[in-house]
């Protein structure tokens, strides 16, 4: 059932562009498409701060969907020291309605890790498609959460022991002529379902503070990464609609970061945004290549690929009313998609 109704991880560069952005960003825009899903999604025009009245004051956490709930428990607790803090059987009309699927039951887990929550969600019925073999980390359907390690050997180590698939080759160290990025290890790799997940490590001075003061291995989760087509339509849904405020913006590029994303030439507009709480929002735009895969226009909630942001409101109502007025594409009367199909879930509180 439809109804038609926008971290401090600090990863930039110097803004003094290398050779061939200004040709790569007049191709981008000269081949600028709106994506499809469903119905057409109407691209968000620059709207001013007042033009919607009700804004979301939190992330929450990140939700995604699992083939098997025993198998992903097992993996997120063992392997990454999550801690599960319910897991409870939902059926009925109003899930129905949640996620636009006919005949829905599903098993719902949440998982916690330092101050950050989780959640899993297996479809029982009517089961989803599993992720494409062939994604890869510049397809727009792909997201991840980055979780904090306060010791990268250890924790590559440990991701070994356990036999994890890779994304990125090896961890990265982002180079030092990066003066805000210097410094940071990061590594990408797969969770039993082929969702891509990152560890990510701040030496002192880089990252939020707090990730500084921690000394478990695995600390919590600093953001959420989303694959966009257009940064700047991307803004105008999360920063103009939703009202979260740009916390860095940068470019991103060079061996390091192709063998992190593992997409030769990878050259990225990365944009950080944040809430007044919870983790960041991060935009990775490829600026080359530009041959990412859009989303899929017939992608359902309980399809492998349906990652969910969850964000916190007032009067969750009245912001779908301003979004639908607007041209979002509405999936229920809490769950919204971004101009790239990613899933948004608004929840009053």
């Amino acid at each position: 059932m439809r109804w038609r109704c926008d971290p401090k991880r600090g990863v930039g560069v110097p803004r003094v562009p290398p050779p061939r952005t200004e040709q790569i960003q007049r191709g981008r825009n000269a081949h600028r498409k709106v994506t499809a899903l469903g119905v057409a999604f109407v691209i968000f025009a620059a709207l001013p701060s007042h033009a919607f009245a009700e804004k979301v004051d939190a992330v929450l956490r990140m939700g995604m969907t699992v083939d098997d709930m025993d198998r992903s428990l097992d993996f997120y607790t063992k392997v990454l020291d999550f801690k599960k803090i319910s897991d409870t059987e939902v059926a009925g009309e109003r899930y129905e309605h949640l996620y636009g699927i006919f005949g829905v039951r599903a098993r719902i887990a949440h998982l916690k890790l330092g101050d950050e929550t989780i959640e899993l969600t297996e479809f029982l019925t009517p089961r989803g498609k599993l992720i494409p073999r062939d994604s890869r980390s510049n397809d727009r359907w792909f997201q991840h959460i980055a979780i904090v390690t306060t010791d990268m050997g250890r924790a590559y180590a440990r991701l070994r022991q356990s036999k994890v698939r890779f994304a990125s080759t090896a961890p990265q160290t982002l180079p030092d002529w990066n003066p805000n990025a210097g410094g940071i290890k990061a590594f990408y790799f797969r969770d039993p379902d082929d969702h891509v997940l990152e560890i990510i490590n701040f030496p002192p001075g880089k990252g939020d503070p707090r990730w500084q003061a921690k000394s478990d291995l695995f600390a919590g989760v600093d953001h959420t990464a989303i694959v966009v087509e257009d940064t700047d339509k991307s803004l105008a849904f999360y920063r103009d609609a939703l009202g979260l405020r740009i916390a860095g913006a940068s470019e991103n590029y060079g061996t390091e970061q192709a063998h992190l994303n593992n997409v030769e030439g990878a050259h990225l507009r990365i944009t950080s945004l944040r809430a007044a709480s919870g983790p960041g929002v991060e935009f990775l735009e490829y600026l080359e290549p530009r041959d990412g895969r859009p989303y899929p226009v017939d992608a359902k909630a309980n399809d492998l690929i349906a990652w969910r942001t969850e964000f916190a409101a007032t009067d969750v109502a009245g912001l779908l009313k301003d979004l639908g007025a607007s041209g979002a594409q509405i999936v229920s009367m809490e769950l919204i998609r971004d101009p790239d199909g990613h899933l948004v879930q608004l929840i009053e509180r």
